[in-house]
């Protein structure tokens, strides 16, 4: 039977109807034997992609770029002409251009699809008994799936079981609010979007947790069907490509009309009709920088692969230039500013302090009496029922689990819960031996609007254990036990100072209550323990911050971005971790706190955020409204988050950050790039990589146009002045495919400068030619074309060869374009600073140096080989005029010393208070 026969109508089946329907069992799940036999049957659980264009158009579409149109114009006017040998070089070029687009392009594509491939979803099963996570694509019909807040639904499941389950459907049925779920009967004509004992595959859990049951995988479900096959498009387009593209169109329509005029112009003076055309199309040809979209595309896929090795996934090609523009990076802490493994220092219970020894989930340690200046002192008459009954809340109220492999001890789970198990464990209360006296009948799982977990458990009597934040656990405390063990009045000024005393100390501090219930109950939801709880003490532990972060948090200040903590952590426990990783712009730090944030105005709140250091307590809603707030300063923000209600505030952000360990798929789904290390290092480094991309950009244009300038230039004048060209189409040609993509290319694999992280942020809204770079420009295309067209005719007027006067002229063209080559490479700066014993080492380019080289073998293929010669119509050159081409080299350096130093960086930060 097919899975759209079985699926058919499993909304109208009972749960037990559903389960004999796909021979599953809800407790155990499938066997491994029956998973290979449906594996066999129905396949991967993933949609099978659509073809990509096929190659050949692919191929084709390289030349529909406004630039090429005129080669290949110019190229079909010479062979009219009868001049084959020239239309076919024309062609020859336009066909090297776009297959270095094709090649380089399927690489870009084939690596930004490969990143894509390797964010995988994961989703939780049970199987032969056992809770397995598995890759979603390895689901099968019958499999029996686990939901939790922040998921993403794998397949179609028909829900077995629910706890306050809600799933956003928009993507399905265009139903903007999330959908409550239950698993109730349904009629058999129930509409899509009204079965509510259903979840679609693609849908996102966004709160409560469910069972259900997988009736259907990969296009047998509704998504499927919808779409029976799923393009994937990897898009190379970025608003820096963008804006090369309308850079283009400009530059066609300049290049039309100058070639247009100069054509007009010589005929008027009475120049023969094919001696102005070639003119033409040598100045058309000359202002196209050919190489550069290739230059381009490989540089933004250098910078990709760059950022993966630093940990961090682009999952939308524009992060990559918004990361070199961002001025703010908005960071949550644990995990990220901080090391992510807590350990329990300080407990207090009734009125004592308590000390625990040790460190990271080891439960090697002790526990200590509390004296004055936090003096251990061991006890005397055995564990306090009331300390000992805290600490079994902390692990009866737990969903994690330590692992030990050899002396090291990890967390299967939510670090905090580690810590709270390890701290038990040091008072011999076991994990597994409370499970087992003290079973769970039923949870509520944390979650981050209520800030708090609760757990049923069979005991006489039936006891609920709470933890959570201190505001919300001792809100609901109506009582606390005193140290005779008898109930009283909680005494919540004296928590609150105990609570203070810890975070004073950076401790994050959790607080537990229980409450007794009847033996006849055997679930719980909010309403239970909305009120009426006993307040059995606190628990505080540290996560200490990263040190790779702090130098990280040091870097982006230095390079003009603020960074600012954003947590849901207690503001003294931010404030203090704050403090010890220099997070502030005044001598103290500025905190504030979610509920000061929300008796804001607009105004009010615009300037808070922008003044701010740090915000604790902070709803997840509150973050979209940080966001925004700073993006209506002007800033560019990133902002990093993992939960399923920070989707908005990632979406709103300029580049988006999800954790790729901790996170959950709504929250990846959202981002555009994803840390494989949840560190805050690795956002810092691929900011680095986002300015580095722009900076070799910006070293290619440099490098590029004033080649096509000094060329247009020559031939502009040349033609006007109806004098002989310096230098003919074909070999403009050479010059700006051959030799520029030789010397170019190697310019995307060059390291960050050593001030790139000092310098300020670049302005998004910068043109792609500022007014600096247009300025460096102008003065080397000048010089080019000084070189060009003085060379050219002092070398005619003493030869008396044409042909050898013009291959000089390009020969000296490019020795001097290996000085400028150098004096904007990385390699070039530390020679120089080598030799001024700036610096006592040269930067290894083995790249810039191998393209270097292949360009002087080129060069010289070029004008001894006599079938270059009667191609490009050049001619053999001896020594001394080899030696004579070289001497443009020199005036070169002080030149290129001049364009440098007007065209320093900024690299004091800006002040973006």
């Amino acid at each position: 039977m097919m899975q759209e026969q079985l699926k058919s109508s499993c909304h109208s089946l009972s749960v037990l109807s559903a389960i004999e329907l796909f021979n599953s069992n809800l407790e155990t799940g499938l066997t491994a034997e029956e998973v290979a036999i449906r594996y066999e049957k129905y396949g991967y659980n993933q949609l099978p992609l659509k073809p990509q264009k096929p190659a050949w158009i692919k191929f084709l579409l390289q030349f529909h770029q406004p630039l090429l149109y005129i080669l290949l114009v110019a190229g079909a006017v010479k062979a009219s002409l009868g001049s084959w040998t020239n239309a076919a070089v024309i062609w020859g070029v336009t066909l090297i251009n776009a297959i270095i687009g094709y090649v380089q392009e399927a690489k870009a594509e084939g690596a930004i699809a490969s990143l894509a491939k390797a964010i995988t979803t994961e989703t939780t099963i049970l199987r032969e008994g056992q809770t397995l996570r598995i890759p979603s694509q390895d689901l099968v019909p019958g499999d029996v799936v686990l939901l939790t807040s922040g998921d993403k639904v794998p397949a179609d499941l028909r829900l077995l079981r629910t706890r306050n389950l809600q799933v956003d459907e928009s993507a399905l049925t265009g139903e903007s609010l999330p959908v409550e779920k239950s698993v109730q009967c349904l009629s058999e004509d129930t509409p899509l979007a009204e079965r509510i004992n259903m979840a679609y595959a693609g849908s996102f859990v966004t709160f409560g947790q469910a069972t259900g049951i997988v009736i259907a995988t990969a296009e047998a479900t509704e998504v499927g069907q919808i779409s029976r096959s799923m393009e994937q498009r990897v898009s190379l387009s970025t608003p820096l490509t963008r804006k090369f593209e309308k850079f283009s169109r400009t530059l066609l329509y300049v290049i039309l009309t100058l070639a247009t005029l100069t054509f007009a112009i010589g005929l008027g003076q009475g120049e023969s009709w094919t001696y102005m055309f070639e003119a033409a199309v040598a100045l058309a040809v000359s202002a196209i920088p050919e190489g550069l979209p290739a230059v381009v595309t490989i540089t933004l896929a250098i910078g990709v692969n760059r950022m993966v090795r630093r940990h961090a996934i682009i999952r939308k090609l524009p992060a990559v230039e918004a990361l070199g523009s961002a001025t703010v990076i908005c960071s949550d802490k644990t995990g990220t500013l901080t090391e992510n493994q807590m350990t329990v220092q300080s407990i207090y219970v009734v009125g004592q302090h308590y000390l625990v020894s040790g460190s990271g989930y080891s439960p090697k340690g002790e526990i200590s009496i509390s004296t004055k200046g936090n003096i251990a002192s061991p006890f005397e008459d055995g564990l306090p029922s009331v300390l000992e009954e805290c600490l079994m809340a902390g692990v009866l109220c737990n969903d994690s689990q330590l692992k030990q492999a050899g002396d090291n001890w990890s967390v299967v789970g939510d670090p905090t819960e580690g810590a709270l198990i390890a701290a038990a464990a040091k008072a011999d209360l076991s994990q597994s031996g409370l499970a087992a006296s003290k079973p769970r009948l039923d949870s509520i799982p944390f979650e981050s609007q209520y800030q708090y977990m609760a757990t049923l458990h069979d005991l006489h009597p039936r006891t609920i254990y709470v933890k959570g934040s201190v505001e919300a656990v001792l809100s609901r405390c109506s009582e606390m036990m005193n140290r005779e063990n008898q109930l009283v009045p909680v005494q919540e000024s004296e928590i609150e100072q105990a609570v203070q005393a810890m975070t004073q100390r950076g401790l994050r501090v959790l607080a537990f209550a229980r409450k007794i219930v009847g033996s006849h109950q055997h679930s719980i939801d909010h309403d239970d323990i909305a009120s009426g709880l006993v307040f059995l003490g606190l628990q505080g532990m540290i996560d200490p911050p990263r040190p790779e972060a702090i130098a990280a948090v040091h870097a982006c200040q230095s390079a003009g971005i603020q960074v600012k903590m954003i947590t849901g952590d207690h503001i003294a426990t931010a404030r203090a971790i704050a403090q010890r990783m220099n997070i502030q712009k005044a001598e103290q730090v500025i905190a504030f706190e979610g509920r000061q944030l929300a008796n804001m105005s607009k105004h009010e709140l615009a300037q808070t955020v922008e003044n701010g250091d740090v915000f604790a307590r902070v709803a997840p809603t509150q973050k979209l409204q940080l966001v925004e707030a700073l993006q209506l300063k002007g800033e560019i923000v990133a902002m990093t988050g993992d939960g399923v209600n920070d989707a908005p505030a990632l979406k709103q952000a300029d580049i988006g950050i999800a954790m790729g360990k901790g996170g959950t798929e709504v929250a990846r789904e959202a981002s555009d790039m994803l840390l494989t290390d949840d560190n805050f290092a690795s956002i810092k480094a691929a900011v680095e990589e986002g300015r580095t991309v722009y900076q070799n950009l910006r070293k290619a244009i440099a490098f590029l146009l004033p080649v096509n300038g000094g060329e247009s230039m020559t031939i502009l004048i040349s033609a006007l002045l109806a004098r002989d060209l310096p230098i003919l189409s074909l070999q403009v040609l050479w010059l700006n495919m051959i030799n520029s993509l030789t010397m170019t290319v190697p310019l995307a694999f060059e390291p960050k400068s050593n001030g790139l992280m000092r310098q300020p942020p670049r302005n998004p809204k910068e043109p792609l030619i500022t007014g600096i770079l247009l300025r460096r420009i102008l003065i080397v295309s000048l010089f080019n074309w000084i070189l060009i067209f003085g060379l050219f005719e002092w070398a005619k007027s003493t030869t008396g060869d044409i042909a050898v006067a013009r291959t000089m002229a390009i020969q000296a063209l490019v020795a001097a374009r290996i000085i400028y080559l150098l004096s904007i490479s990385q390699l070039g700066i530390t020679i120089i600073n080598y030799i001024g014993r700036k610096s006592t080492s040269v930067t290894n380019a083995p790249i810039l140096i191998l393209g270097i080289f292949g360009a002087v073998v080129l060069q010289i293929v070029f004008s001894q080989w006599n079938v270059m010669n009667v191609l490009f119509e050049t001619a053999p050159l001896n020594l001394n005029q080899w030696l004579i081409c070289l001497l443009p080299m020199l005036p070169m350096i002080p030149l290129a010393i001049f364009v440098n130093f007007i065209d320093q960086p900024q690299t004091k930060p800006v002040n973006h208070r």
